[in-house]
């Protein structure tokens, strides 16, 4: 614990001769908590910005379709009924 505490080059209060464990982590328990909740913003933007991506992706793609549609023409029985008359 001390190597630990002195790698992070902390030093004890006043009054005290040796960095206490109670006043380590919770100087780390603040840290741990804030960079959570940064790490899971952060994570949330991220997320977002590559449904952006997807969902223009998808607008390209639909807008370029992978197939032509042409027009039906009259031919048949059903034409031939109709055209004659």
């Amino acid at each position: 614990f001390l190597e630990t505490a002195a790698y992070f080059c902390m030093k004890p209060k006043m009054g005290e001769k040796e960095v206490s464990p109670h006043s380590f982590f919770s100087i780390w328990h603040e840290f741990s908590s804030d960079f959570k909740e940064f790490w899971k913003k952060e994570n949330k933007l991220i997320l977002q910005e590559r449904v952006k991506e997807a969902e223009e992706v998808c607008r390209q793609k639909k807008g370029k379709s992978l197939y032509n549609i042409r027009p039906k023409h009259d031919s048949g029985i059903v034409s031939k009924k109709y055209s004659y008359v």
